[in-house]
């Protein structure tokens, strides 16, 4: 095995370890868990058969003496014998007991005073209850609440409940409740706010916001949006105090924050790779790195920017940006121009200066950065370095061997011709312009490059220019955020952090961002979807504002120039954002005020099935560039007839799509000239209509070709000939000098010394 493999092998059984390990401890954790678990349940249920034995053993004995008591009761009532009422008292008395009582008298009236023996009236009996006993845990909480059971029990009488002992206190006080402190906050208004986020930064109930608005006549919802003076004065009408702030504070200090004094530290220079097509620009990054990049790019083209460090002679790194050299790519080169110390003008001695080596200059000179030319192909036996150098001067950059200060090296990428002096000059002009950066600092960037990658998820290559970025760190860029979940170097190995001037692939963006886009790390999660959030609505107005109708009378005259105009739809795909963003700069410039290329939806990753219904319902083409359609997607498309074009090389794509876009031109009308007749004289035939006798004065007539009838200078009619005479016999063609008779389709009125013009029409088909 190589060394490779068996790293990989390695890592891969490291890994496996380690995810062992942590599934052993996550069991373990998960059965102590459960143990106790068990453990609580056993002993609330343990305490629970407790409590109802113990209740059904007091609900017994209560039961047990209640029986007794009436038992008790009946007994002493059936113990005397059935009671008559007595006629001078009415007091209920035993029979017989009346002889012995009838000569007491008065004293007969008296209980205390009857005789020894006489039983005395029984006084109503009330039967004893037990003491109710002290409710359990379970009774606490139903005591009380008024319910079935509880009104037909007879067990314990009712008690005033605690609520309503407090009402009888709040009368008492005369209705007066407890007034709560409120709070005076400062409240935080953007451009628009909810009501419920309103409610929310003022620490009071939505429905009292929404009640202030309704006395002032707007009926709302509690997720409606209200714009910030009305908030104002909801909050000032409250009692808070107001603090305005404009939607795009949510930026401020994100970017461009100063260091401290003496807080810089040398950082690696950014080197980007500027010229023409096929000047071997990669080819000398390749020789550079002693890494074969030229192999994978179709055509030997570099389709998107590459970032890379090599070890300079000298000590210390060198950071490499590559950019493509087609002309279409103009915007990637651009952006590499933005981040970049230094410009490397790759130049071919055997080519000379170009197109597109004229826009590298003009690139390097807006971004305000120092060239250096490195003259390639010197090893090529037509080979003119100083054609070069003398080409050069026409766009005021002269190199130090023509004294100028430009520094210029001749090096050969195939034959690894003074690379190293090339990257000695590169740290020397470093050293000139001493490159700082704090590295103890959060970190920013700029997104190099964008893809969606179906493994990993969205990728960014991010050069980072202050700071340091770490895994885990809370990123935005453009209207995308994340948390970097891994950081790859250009070799393809994870890093821990990266420096300044260190470019990394970082992955955890929710969404590709847009190459271009400057990164920022944030310090919280909130912070970064509330930037991008506010990003994300700026994209759709601006979006929304360029699709909008436009007022002035010159955008009106405009948009009816442009109402007939042809439209070519187009779906494309994309491996990276720069590649897709070119693609669509290249196609608009196609445009012409009778046919235009309209992208109704680009994008990174492959083609989806939702792709292919967009361009059904659309009726658009559809274009991948080094992607490929999914397999539910291919399926659609064979099932509607959509056909899905696959391209790695751009100009390819432009061409073809340039053909397509002739076709719809409508063709050019071209007239030819073939012949002139002048009538002498016109007959009525029968039958046949009105025939003009004419001599053919020059050219020839054919018969099937179109005319004019021109009278006294003035066409009267134009159409086609129905008849060509020649005698009695219908002819293809006549002749100049020879006669002939004419009839014309659906037109008579012809008058002798009228000229009839016989000309071709063609039509010739136009391209783009």
């Amino acid at each position: 095995m190589t060394d490779e493999e068996r790293d990989a092998r390695a890592r891969a059984l490291a890994g496996a370890k380690e995810r062992e390990e942590a599934d052993r401890r996550r069991a373990e954790i998960e059965s102590k868990l459960r143990a106790e678990r068990e453990a609580r349940d056993k002993i609330e249920r343990e305490a629970a058969e407790a409590r109802k034995r113990e209740e059904d053993a007091r609900r017994a004995a209560d039961a047990e003496t209640k029986r007794r008591s009436e038992e008790e009761a009946k007994r002493r009532l059936a113990g005397g014998g059935p009671p008559t009422p007595s006629p001078s008292t009415g007091v209920r008395r035993p029979a017989g007991a009346g002889q012995a009582t009838t000569g007491a008298g008065a004293g007969a009236a008296d209980p205390r005073s009857a005789a020894p023996g006489v039983r005395r009236p029984l006084a109503p009996t009330k039967v004893a209850m037990p003491t109710p006993r002290p409710s359990r845990t379970g009774e606490a909480k139903n005591r009380g609440r008024l319910t079935v059971t509880s009104a037909t029990s007879e067990e314990e009488d009712r008690t005033r409940s605690v609520a309503s002992f407090r009402r009888r206190v709040q009368r008492l006080k005369g209705g007066q409740s407890e007034q709560k402190e409120r709070l005076v906050r400062e409240v935080t208004l953007p451009e628009t706010i909810t009501i419920q986020e309103l409610a929310n930064r003022m620490s009071e109930r939505a429905v009292d916001v929404i009640r202030l608005l309704m006395k002032q006549g707007q009926m709302v919802k509690i997720t409606d949006t209200i714009d910030a003076d009305t908030a104002e004065l909801i909050a000032t009408e409250m009692g808070h105090t107001v603090k305005r702030v404009a939607e795009s504070d949510v930026e401020e200090g994100l970017f461009d924050a100063p260091d401290e004094e003496g807080a810089g530290q040398p950082r690696p220079p950014v080197v980007t790779i500027m010229g023409h097509v096929d000047h071997g620009k990669t080819s000398l990054l390749d020789a550079l790195r002693q890494a074969n990049v030229v192999s994978g790019e179709a055509g030997g083209i570099t389709q998107h920017i590459g970032a890379y460090q090599v070890e300079s002679p000298l000590g210390g790194k060198i950071t490499f940006i590559d950019t493509p050299g087609h002309a279409a790519f103009t915007a990637m080169r651009a952006r590499g121009a933005k981040v970049t110390d230094i410009v490397v003008l790759v130049v071919a001695a055997d080519d000379g200066v170009m197109p597109q080596t004229i826009e590298a200059i003009n690139h390097a000179k807006a971004a305000g950065v120092p060239i250096i030319v490195a003259i390639n192909k010197i090893d090529k036996p037509d080979a003119k370095p100083e054609r070069v150098r003398s080409e050069l001067l026409q766009y005021e950059v002269q190199v130090e061997s023509m004294g100028g200060d430009t520094l210029e090296i001749e090096v050969s990428a195939t034959k690894k011709t003074n690379l190293d002096k090339l990257l000695e000059t590169i740290a020397l002009q470093a050293e000139v312009l001493d490159l700082k950066a704090n590295p103890d600092r959060p970190a920013e960037g700029t997104v190099i490059e964008a893809r969606l990658d179906r493994g990993r998820g969205p990728v960014a290559t991010v050069l980072v220019q202050r700071g340091t970025l770490r895994t885990g760190d809370i990123v935005v860029a453009g209207s995308q955020w994340g948390k970097v979940r891994a950081l790859v170097d250009d070799k393809g190995k994870n890093v821990a952090e990266a420096p300044p001037s260190f470019p990394v692939e970082v992955l955890g963006f929710a969404g590709a961002p847009e190459a271009g886009d400057r990164v920022a790390v944030v310090e919280s999660e909130a912070r970064a979807r509330e930037i991008a959030d506010y990003r994300e609505r700026q994209r759709r107005d601006k979006l929304a504002a360029r699709g909008a109708v436009r007022g002035s009378l010159e955008q009106m005259m405009s948009q009816l120039k442009t109402a007939g105009r042809k439209e070519f739809p187009l779906l494309i795909k994309g491996d990276v954002q720069g590649s897709v963003e070119a693609i669509v700069a290249a196609l608009e410039k196609m445009g012409t005020d009778e046919v235009i290329a309209r992208v109704i939806h680009s994008g990174v990753g492959g083609i989806s099935e939702s792709d292919i219904t967009l361009a059904e319902a659309s009726g658009a083409a559809v274009i991948g560039f080094n992607v490929r359609a999914h397999k539910e997607a291919a399926a659609a498309a064979k099932r509607n007839g959509i056909e899905i074009r696959y391209y790695n090389i751009i100009y390819d794509l432009v061409d073809d799509v340039k053909k397509a876009m002739s076709g719809l031109l409508a063709p050019t009308l071209r007239e030819t000239m073939l012949g002139n007749a002048l009538i002498l004289e016109v007959f009525n035939i029968s039958k046949v209509g009105k025939v003009a006798g004419c001599r053919v004065t020059d050219g020839t007539v054919e018969r099937g070709a179109n005319v004019r009838l021109i009278r006294d200078n003035v066409v009267v009619h134009e159409g086609k000939l129905s008849t060509l005479k020649r005698f009695k016999d219908e002819v293809k063609e006549v002749q100049s000098g020879q006669e002939c008779g004419m009839a014309f389709e659906s037109y008579q009125d012809m008058r002798a010394g009228d000229v009839i013009e016989c000309y071709r029409v063609e039509e010739v088909k136009r391209s783009l």
